[in-house]
């Protein structure tokens, strides 16, 4: 019975992994951070603000690491657009986020500070970005800046698994995914943005999921899974919309486009352009940079 309720309480501790756009530790419950470490992580969204400005790019994907993914071979839960302007500050961001005391998910603008405070971790935190070739990157920025597009393309019913091929559900994740399609072919339509991706060659890597995780889904209103198809949830294995997915399909679709990674750690702020990922523990290895070195 012990075991039994140590793998359910695993499983609905994984629920917030693949909620990246829910708050941190749970439904709307504060991260609570000490001056120092408020002090760091500003410094470190000033860090990320110098690379985009640095970047003379109008927008580009951002994404964060959250709550520790480790488990699942996952970095980053929540991903969003970065815009260098339109927004009430320069390099701002623009996601989809669930609003636990409404119940539904709403479009939120969010400076870079209060973005890489949405991790669970403050002493270690990871930002990548994806800076599109200027044409697509003007593209995403003007439908970005869309209200009437950007809340078009928002489905009023959350899951934080929603299945990237049907349009019953939506993530935040899913969201930044048709906002592309949408800004690259003109369409407001859901169903078209995302057979648009399909044909396209979006294919979201399946994660695995365990019966426990399947079960939580009967209690937490934001875990759905009728969306998806039975014969993956029977091998035990789910698609929905990652951060990962997302540069995975802009580097194949736009192979010139930067990726740089940042990290905040006991080292300090370390940067890479391109490569592997950033080492665990954001411990710097030969090639990585610092944004001093950058002149940022």
């Amino acid at each position: 019975m012990i075991r039994d309720i140590a793998a359910l309480a695993l499983a609905l501790a994984a629920v917030p992994v693949l909620a990246g756009s829910l708050p941190p530790r749970g439904c709307d419950r504060p991260v609570e951070v000490t001056a120092t470490q408020q002090d760091r992580l500003l410094r470190f969204a000033a860090a990320v603000r110098g690379v985009l400005a640095a970047s003379g790019s109008p927008a580009a994907l951002i994404s964060r690491s959250g709550t520790d993914l480790s488990r699942f071979g996952l970095r980053y839960s929540h991903a969003a657009v970065a815009l260098a302007s339109g927004l009430d500050t320069p390099w701002a961001v623009r996601q989809l986020y669930y609003a636990c005391a409404e119940g539904r998910p709403r479009l939120f603008d969010q400076g870079l500070a209060g973005f890489v405070l949405g991790s669970d971790d403050a002493n270690l935190g990871y930002v990548s970005l994806l800076l599109l070739p200027h044409e697509a990157a003007t593209a995403l920025a003007r439908a970005a800046l869309d209200k009437p597009l950007a809340l078009g393309l928002l489905n009023a019913r959350y899951s934080a698994n929603a299945y990237p091929f049907s349009t019953d559900y939506q993530n935040c994740n899913q969201w930044v995914a048709e906002l592309l399609a949408a800004a690259l072919t003109g369409s407001a339509d859901r169903a078209e943005a995302q057979a648009w991706l399909r044909a396209e060659g979006y294919s979201p890597e399946p994660v695995q999921v365990s019966p426990w995780l399947l079960l939580a889904g009967r209690f937490v209103p934001w875990l759905h899974f009728h969306d998806h198809p039975a014969e993956q949830l029977g091998a035990g294995r789910m698609q929905t919309s990652l951060p990962a997915s997302l540069e995975a399909f802009a580097l194949q679709r736009w192979p010139a486009a930067r990726r740089i990674e940042l990290c905040h750690g006991p080292q300090g702020i370390v940067l890479r352009e391109g490569g592997a990922p950033l080492a665990a523990g954001c411990m710097p290895q030969p090639g990585d940079r610092s944004p001093a070195q950058d002149g940022l």
